[in-house]
């Protein structure tokens, strides 16, 4: 399970990257295009919103994991230790409830937005909103397989664990 575990996060981060990527070229290509040649293209805005859009829901598990995302931790920090694990493991519970509910209603409305198409680049509608299910999918397999971690406050680094003096139990 740890290798299938590693594999996944080296995936998404390389996703997330790669969307992110592609979201400041299209941008910089558009600006250029328009400062330097008087002229742009019209899907240019459209697809760069589309892949930020993306690249911040696929994201959100690798910033779980990471401890970046925002947290007010004032109760957590004045509980003591089992208290302070009981209410992460509640976290946990509802943030997986919230994130189920992302799936069940990104996969409708997905449906929903499939016969109409975009604007700029007249793509069904569907297409960016798949976005919002498959990011909430990720976000609870990587939150699956980091409960326990998360129930101790113990994050991957750049973020590092929530609270220092865990790691020693």
């Amino acid at each position: 399970m740890d290798a299938f575990d590693r594999y996944l996060t080296a995936l998404n981060k390389a996703l997330v990257a790669l969307l992110l990527a592609a979201t400041f070229a299209v941008v910089i290509v558009n600006v250029v295009m328009r400062y330097g040649f008087g002229t742009s293209f019209a899907w240019g805005e459209e697809v760069a919103r589309f892949l930020m859009i993306a690249g911040a829901f696929f994201g959100a598990g690798i910033a779980l994991r990471e401890g970046r995302l925002v947290a007010i931790t004032v109760l957590q920090d004045v509980l003591p230790g089992m208290a302070r694990k009981g209410l992460r493991t509640a976290i946990a519970v509802l943030m997986l409830a919230f994130m189920g509910a992302l799936v069940w209603y990104g996969v409708a409305f997905v449906q929903f937005g499939w016969n109409k198409e975009t604007m700029a680049t007249q793509i069904p509608r569907g297409v960016p909103y798949l976005a919002v299910p498959i990011g909430a999918a990720l976000f609870i397999l990587h939150l699956l397989l980091f409960f326990r971690s998360f129930v101790r406050g113990d994050f991957l680094e750049p973020g590092g664990p929530l609270d220092p003096e865990e790691r020693s139990e």
